[in-house]
């Protein structure tokens, strides 16, 4: 809401000045909201950005002019006191949110972290901080601008935009006597080293307890596999730090017990350690530096030093360590650190290690403890670019044709679907009712999958597969109540298609999300609404046990669908009864446009005949 302010849409190539464009021609001060594709868009928020991660319908609507709207979300204040040292990270401060909040306490919230702690933070330590507040639930993180920030434009070839920020430096911290709707207070003097897990980035525990935790709950000791990088903790400084731990163990002999990954977030961070030796180090200590990717962060891992089923732990300073993430084996104990402790975990081969007070052994039998890690917050030479393979687009793409070859099971062209029947959703099978935490990766998982996202059939085949059936507890296991037979989510899905021609009504349990939605929800809403689909809540919370696995629900009430008016459920029971509930929605007229043409898309398309 900036007085006057015209607003502008842009694809962002890191230093080329599209920010910049935006910034001086478009706002009346340097304050920017940028709306990405990906959960991890909430990074910008340690450039002082407003960043937002929605699903790809929501960005069609950016790039095409259309509002994109957010409901008014709360402000989660996380006020910061005294400084980072030791072997604390920026990472730590995420860790100990996580474990206040829960994956669920960030919901429609905004977390903005100030206080004079802030200062003591790198830029690309906020950048981390802001990341991983996807998975606290929020619609985004942010910290106001400082000297931290301008020193980071400065090195990464934005300085004008530095300049500018100054300028208006007083606009880009939090009002004097501001309110938040929560506030949560950090003495960094007194925060620990933290390691958050196993199967949920919110079951927070310091360093120094969780070896004892891990024997009270019969977690694996044994650290198989230690993984550093990715998104959330790539950063030059991060893998500085690492590599001064790396470093201290081969000047006495001593390479990591586990195995260790190196995944650098960019081809920029990949050529400058490359240069500056930190590859070499990491290397030199067992460490293998992969591909500049997510890799095994989303499943990309050809893991094969377990087997599937195999109980064992590995740590990591990923985002997500929910159940089969990372390798598909749902016996692995996934634990979220810093890259630091994920560094000396790997080294001493254990969870019960405590690098601020314990020993290691060198090969010649001499008892020596690790000193806290440093790394120079950016690189003296400046950052080393690496290879250039950014293509830009034509500048007239509109005589284009996107070909693709029918018998691709990698690309699908996407069909319309169809509009709404005019009618109220009758007799609708239930297809699961699912027990327990449903996140992304239990609804649609990654890793192997990804080939298939730009073919939505062959994708469909991952549609909560991972989930847990209410009725039997198994996973990728429910009831064709057409047949009597059990089989997969997605066949009985499809075989409901095929003779009733109609897609089954889903119902979930207890959901949390790492994107910023409110509870009970199917999925995404607005993506949901965007599809034609309808995501509802129940009025009553508790009426989710109303739910039976073998009921057919009816949906009344769509013929006067309304924003703000409830709609009905009618529930036929098997044995002959029927319920009826209040279902709550959000929708306004736009989205009830949406719902009646059959997508956001559909809608488009009639509005431009």
């Amino acid at each position: 809401n900036v007085a006057g302010a015209k607003y502008g849409v842009g694809f962002w190539k890191p230093g080329s000045g599209i920010i910049h464009q935006i910034i001086l021609e478009n706002y009346a001060y340097p304050g920017v909201m940028l709306i990405g594709t990906d959960s991890h868009t909430p990074n910008g928020g340690g450039l002082g950005g407003i960043c937002i991660g929605v699903g790809g319908a929501d960005a069609v609507d950016v790039m095409a002019g259309i509002p994109w709207e957010l409901k008014c979300p709360k402000v989660i204040g996380v006020k910061l006191t005294g400084t980072l040292s030791g072997w604390t990270s920026p990472k730590d401060v995420i860790l100990k949110v996580a474990g206040i909040l829960t994956v669920k306490g960030g919901t429609g919230a905004i977390v903005e972290y100030h206080g004079p702690g802030v200062d003591s933070i790198s830029c690309t330590g906020m950048a981390t901080i802001c990341n991983m507040g996807a998975e606290i639930g929020a619609t985004t993180s942010v910290f106001p601008y400082n000297h931290r920030m301008r020193t980071y434009l400065e090195k990464t070839g934005r300085a004008e935009i530095a300049a500018v920020a100054d300028e208006y430096s007083d606009l880009l911290v939090p009002d004097q006597g501001c309110e938040y709707d929560q506030i949560i207070e950090l003495n960094l003097d007194e925060l620990k080293p933290h390691i958050n897990g196993p199967f949920t980035p919110d079951l927070a525990h310091p360093v120094s307890e969780v070896g004892a935790a891990a024997q009270k709950n019969g977690w694996p000791l044994e650290v198989k596999v230690g993984l550093i990088g990715s998104c959330t903790n790539s950063s030059y400084e991060d893998m500085g730090r690492a590599a001064s731990v790396a470093k201290q163990a081969l000047d006495k002999g001593l390479k990591c017990k586990a195995q260790f990954t190196v995944t650098p977030g960019s081809e920029q961070i990949r050529a400058t350690i490359e240069r500056d030796g930190y590859s070499k180090i990491l290397g030199d200590v067992g460490g293998v530096v992969l591909a500049n990717a997510c890799g095994p962060c989303i499943g990309q891992w050809d893991r094969r030093d377990v087997k599937k089923g195999e109980k064992n732990t590995i740590v990591t300073s990923f985002n997500r360590n929910f159940t089969a993430r990372n390798d598909a084996n749902p016996a692995t104990h996934a634990f979220v650190t810093s890259p630091e402790i994920v560094t000396a975990l790997a080294i001493a081969g254990t969870l019960n290690f405590n690098p601020e007070t314990d020993y290691l052994t060198a090969p010649n039998g001499e008892k020596f403890k690790l000193e806290p890690p440093n790394g120079d917050e950016l690189p003296s030479k400046d950052f080393d670019p690496g290879q250039d393979t950014y293509q830009h687009p034509p500048a007239d793409g509109s005589s284009l044709k996107v070909n693709v070859n029918p018998q691709s099971n990698r690309l699908q062209l996407l069909e319309p679907f169809d509009k709404w029947s005019g009618n109220d959703l009758e007799n609708m099978q239930v297809l699961i009712k699912v027990k327990g935490k449903c996140t992304t990766d239990h609804i649609s998982a990654a890793g192997p999958w990804l080939k298939f996202r730009g073919h939505l059939d062959n994708i469909s085949n991952n549609m909560l597969i991972g989930a847990v059936n209410s009725e039997n507890d198994a996973v990728n296991k429910i009831k064709n109540h057409l047949t009597g037979e059990y089989g997969g989510v997605p066949d009985v899905a499809r075989h409901y298609k095929s003779m009733l021609h109609w897609s089954p009504g889903i119902w979930e349990g207890d959901v949390t999300y790492s994107a910023p939605q409110p509870d009970f929800l199917i999925s995404s809403e607005t993506n949901l609404k965007k599809q034609g689909l309808l995501p509802l809540t129940f009025n009553n919370p508790s009426d989710y046990d109303k739910i039976r696995p073998d009921d057919k629900i009816s949906i009344r009430g769509l013929k006067s669908f309304a924003p703000g008016k409830p709609l009905t459920a009618v529930l036929k029971h098997s044995d002959g009864t029927e319920e009826t509930l209040q279902l709550n929605h959000s929708f306004n007229e736009t989205q009830i446009q949406w719902f009646q043409a059959g997508s956001a898309l559909n809608r488009m398309k009639e509005m431009q005949h």
